[in-house]
């Protein structure tokens, strides 16, 4: 993936889109980027936070579904400890 032609967030694994995130801070803190092409690896890792935040939170829950108990027998959610 390129700044000029970013692969859409939403289409990559969490795994992927982490190490695409990780790659556009180098460059950003690089400071050799044109402005344009700060602003689109901006703009991209931005995009890239989202979708990473919204799978991990998807994550969370999950294990939290998995994680169901109860003294009674009724399932109950415990939730994820940070």
């Amino acid at each position: 993936m390129t700044a000029a032609n970013p692969t859409q967030a939403t289409d990559l694994p969490f795994e992927k889109a982490f190490a695409q995130l990780q790659e556009l801070v180098k460059k950003l803190e690089g400071g050799t980027l044109p402005l344009e092409e700060s602003l689109k690896a901006f703009e991209e890792g931005v995009r890239l936070t989202r979708q990473c935040q919204e799978s991990l939170s998807a994550a969370e829950l999950k294990v939290e579904q998995l994680l169901k108990i109860g003294a009674d027998g009724k399932t109950q959610t415990k939730p994820f400890e940070e």
